[in-house]
């Protein structure tokens, strides 16, 4: 290209090895000379090393060029990443929150409420066990097994989940339709519900006549 300088030729270059996939590397982040040890000064944190001042001395004998400014700005982001997980377990969840973690798979967990639900049964080890239970129960009903009904009771008794599976044993031959059979309730269940919070919406008012009508859309 006439009067066009070299220099202002490598981004047309640029553009057409990509186009012809020749480069894969478009958004390729620039790595600085302070990267290669970040694998070292972690270790040198976990091991208890936590003074700015000497991981710097310490990484300049490992051939680190760089200021005491840098490694000081990583041990502070490095010091309050660690507070913030400690003020997060410290908060208490509600038995609510906590019987939605415990009974929720650990792959669909985010990584906040793993570290919760890793302080939790740190602190009280029973929970282990019972979310195994858990695990244990909805593995069944999913795979269809009931077989594996009494013997998960006889866990199950022995466990925080007592008064669950007490219910579960009354109710035994009702448990071992529902693995069993192909039929359910799930439809008849989702039209009462349905139909209680049409009435809820209409509060004084949803008497039968009216609730009739809102929901068949016949004439008053």
């Amino acid at each position: 290209m006439p009067g066009t300088f070299p220099d202002q030729m490598a981004p047309v270059k640029g553009v057409r090895a990509v186009l012809r996939g020749e480069r894969t590397d478009v958004f390729r982040v620039r790595q600085t000379s302070f990267d290669p040890y970040l694998p070292w000064l972690d270790a040198q944190w976990d091991a208890g090393t936590c003074k700015a001042a000497e991981l710097w001395r310490m990484a300049k004998a490992q051939g680190f060029r760089g200021s005491l400014r840098v490694i000081g700005e990583w041990a502070t982001r490095r010091r309050r990443a660690e507070q913030a997980n400690i003020e997060r377990l410290q908060r208490v969840p509600s038995a609510r929150t906590l019987a939605r973690l415990l009974t929720t798979g650990r792959d669909r967990l985010t990584k906040g409420e793993t570290l919760t639900v890793a302080g939790v049964e740190g602190g009280v080890p029973s929970l282990v066990e019972a979310r195994q239970v858990v695990g244990s129960f909805q593995a069944m009903v999913r795979r269809n097994e009931p077989g594996r009904l009494e013997g998960w009771l006889r866990r199950a008794e022995a466990s925080l989940l007592a008064s669950f599976a007490r219910g579960i044993g009354q109710d035994r031959s009702a448990v071992q339709a529902a693995i069993t059979l192909p039929c359910s309730n799930g439809q008849t269940e989702g039209q009462i519900t349905k139909l209680k919070l049409v009435k809820r919406q209409m509060y004084g008012p949803g008497k039968i006549d009216l609730l009739q009508t809102r929901l068949l859309g016949l004439n008053p």
